[in-house]
């Protein structure tokens, strides 16, 4: 049965709503991920069709995804169901709203491991075990270190505990507190170690890989390359952005919230590399190292570096800070449901909310080493060799996301009247708006269908 109706809580200011949308989208995929994409892809070919693809077609798929959780007022799957209902439209639109809430809680299962990696090691950094480290005794440490499902179980737990405690305070109480405490040293623990990678990195060798040009690397792989990530980045699709645009009060800009989260999330990646590739060149290291960049990679350079302890404590606590602010976002679509539909107490359905996260994040955990050898979607030609983190990884990341961000650009540009989305975005200046409605009429999703095809053809072995 519905509970009764719950009186909305909204963001209490404009900053607050701007820098907690800033730390849902600012996490792994930006510090972690970003950096050895772009290094994969041809460096600075890459971060410009990022750019341009963010600027052009994931800015407007997030104003489409405010809006909606705007309009609704409610979780993204009652926000849907509400919206269809007022519309008449066909109820198999409110599969949006449980996609989201789906992949949010897939997401954080196995973001929290990777989380929990980060805020391991800033206790291993700070007491000194990588002081002198070579390539080799990392890589060790490292694999050591996957090796024990106990370990792993605990840390994860940890910060699952963590992540469970903010939500359980709800938005004012718990999310904002931890955006306007934890977002200002984020930024501030970036600046240092940019500064830091000036002074004792090889900055111009990295500033040459982030943004020397290259043309001949322009391959439709580099593009796709960057699609993905920009929607990895972005935090769109995942529910996240329905639940947040519910919170937000009627005289808020969806535009330019938008372009203020995607831009700044942007900026710090790119100053993210900044602070990473120039200790990666200076001390001889592989850019294109993938993953193990952050964990194998680096501790290397922090280990040899001088004040190296230091700096690598900042960093790992900067990853653990960023990754914290992504798991709360991840919690809260579920969270919100959860109490909205069962009219429990909000502590009662973070606790359950996150316990189920956590089991099901046994999963990943134990592809690393009790069930290394598990290779569920073997049969496939693409997946040979693929645990189950990696396949998880693949359904939610590469056909879940772009199927639910399909599905959100068609509900606002195909379902949702023209006059509906015109009043509810305040667009004054209709050329804006009608590029706007271009967008997620035809760009985006063209954008999205292409890279489901081409994810799905490399899946298959195409």
């Amino acid at each position: 049965p519905m509970a009764a109706e719950q009186p909305r809580v909204f963001w209490s200011s404009r900053l607050v709503f701007l820098l907690a949308a800033v730390g849902s989208a600012v996490g792994l995929g930006n510090i972690w991920k970003f950096p050895y994409t772009a290094g994969a892809n041809g460096g600075a070919v890459f971060v410009i069709i990022y750019v341009v693809i963010v600027a052009l077609i994931i800015a407007p798929i997030l104003m489409a995804e405010l809006m909606i959780g705007r309009m609704g007022h409610k979780s993204p799957i009652l926000t849907l169901q509400t919206l269809v209902g007022r519309i008449d439209a066909k109820r198999a639109w409110t599969v949006i709203g449980w996609l989201g809430v789906l992949i949010g809680f897939i997401v954080l299962s196995y973001f929290s491991v990777i989380a929990g990696w980060a805020a391991a090691f800033v206790g291993y950094t700070a007491s000194g075990m990588f002081s002198g480290a070579a390539p080799g005794d990392t890589v060790r440490m490292f694999e050591g270190f996957l090796a024990r499902p106990g370990r792993l179980v605990f840390w994860n737990g940890l910060f699952m505990g963590l992540t469970v405690f903010v939500v359980a305070r709800g938005v004012n109480r718990g999310i904002e507190k931890v955006a306007l405490w934890l977002m200002p040293p984020l930024f501030g623990i970036l600046v240092l170690l940019v500064i830091y990678g000036a002074a004792v990195g090889n900055f111009a060798a990295a500033w040459d890989f982030l943004f020397a040009f290259d043309i001949e690397e322009v391959s439709a792989t580099t593009i796709l390359a960057a699609l993905g990530q920009a929607f990895l980045s972005n935090s769109v699709a995942m529910g996240i952005m329905l639940v947040y645009g519910s919170y937000m009060r009627a005289d808020m800009s969806l535009g330019r919230s938008a372009f203020m989260i995607t831009g700044t999330d942007t900026l710090v990646a790119l100053t993210a590399g900044l602070a990473i590739f120039p200790l990666v060149f200076a001390y001889g290291l592989q850019p294109t190292e993938g993953p193990g960049l952050i964990f194998m990679t680096l501790p290397v350079a922090f280990g040899q570096m001088p004040g190296g302890q230091i700096i690598g404590t900042l960093f790992f606590l900067l990853l653990s800070i960023a990754a914290l602010t992504s798991t709360i976002s991840l919690l809260e679509p579920l969270v919100s449901y959860l109490e909205e539909r069962r009219g429990a107490k909000r502590p009662v359905m973070a606790v359950l909310g996150g316990i189920a996260a956590f089991v099901f994040g046994l999963a990943p955990i134990f592809s690393f080493n009790l069930w290394a050898d598990v290779n569920p979607l073997g049969w496939l030609s693409g997946f040979q060799d693929k645990s189950v983190f990696d396949v998880i990884d693949f359904v939610t990341s590469s056909l879940l996301l772009p199927i639910s961000g399909l599905l959100i650009t068609l509900f606002a540009g195909w379902i949702l009247s023209r006059e509906t989305t015109r009043a509810e975005l305040k667009a004054g200046a209709p050329l804006l708006f009608d590029a706007w409605r271009f967008v997620v009429r035809f760009a985006a999703p063209a954008a999205l269908l292409a890279i489901l095809g081409y994810n799905i053809a490399g899946a298959l072995g195409g």
